[in-house]
């Protein structure tokens, strides 16, 4: 297998498990659908709980003491959520999805909403998350695709069930997973074993509470920015970091 074997089947389960969504959604009635996405959203919120639980790993209380991982975790939120808030990553993905949405679409009444949605939501869910970062950066070092394949099933079954509910946006989801998981794995490949077990749990466990900001939107509990939060992974790293160096 080549380097990037990994996410390309990725992408290739995206589309395909969006596109018997897409086959199978209009059998689904309104309720169905619902049902569905809440079943995702509680099956989301499980996986963010899991990975923000990295927050009392043992190796990040090692290297910046027991009462700072807490710290850096919120501080990365905060710090990350100012700059994606001003960077406004928020519209600008929702700018991305309605002209994929122009493009791939026929205009359908409801459709710019309904794509934007799918699109984002999947997006997120899909690019967010410890598989999303290690399995690339693992692919890159040369360790095997295996944590992207495990991902890649995961993901062409949620696409599914997306599609079935927000419609074509969740196809167009797959560019998202080509172009972050693709970089990642680039990254990996030129810089090797750049993060340290310690770095990695902050930036896990930073993720996770992301993650559970997608949870609540799928529930339709709280509509959360979430895109502008996404700053906090590279900043989580960088303030583990700043600790260690100062301690």
């Amino acid at each position: 297998m080549f380097v990037g074997f990994g996410t390309l089947t990725n992408v290739v389960t995206v589309v395909v498990g969006s596109g018997l969504g897409l086959l199978i959604g209009h059998r689904l009635g309104l309720h169905v659908r619902t049902t569905v996405t809440s079943a995702l959203g509680l099956v989301t919120l499980l996986i963010a709980a899991q990975s923000a639980f990295a927050v009392s790993d043992t190796k990040l209380a090692d290297a910046v003491g027991d009462s700072a991982p807490l710290l850096i975790v919120l501080g990365s939120l905060v710090i990350g959520g100012i700059i994606g808030s001003l960077l406004r990553l928020e519209d600008r993905i929702e700018s991305l999805g309605g002209w994929l949405q122009q493009r791939l679409t026929r205009g359908e009444e409801d459709g710019r909403d309904r794509f934007v949605e799918g699109f984002v939501i999947s997006s997120l869910v899909f690019c967010i998350g410890p598989l999303t970062i290690l399995g690339s950066l693992n692919e890159g070092l040369g360790n095997g695709a295996d944590q992207l394949l495990l991902k890649a099933t995961l993901d062409g079954f949620a696409a599914l069930a997306f599609a079935a509910s927000f419609g074509i946006g969740v196809m167009a989801s797959a560019i998202s997973v080509g172009v972050i998981q693709g970089s990642l794995t680039l990254l990996g490949a030129a810089l090797g074993s750049f993060l340290p077990d310690a770095h990695l749990a902050a930036l896990t466990a930073t993720g996770g509470l992301i993650l559970i900001g997608v949870a609540l939107r799928l529930l339709d509990l709280k509509a959360i920015a979430v895109a502008d939060l996404l700053p906090a992974l590279i900043v989580a790293p960088l303030l583990c970091q700043l600790v260690i160096a100062v301690r």
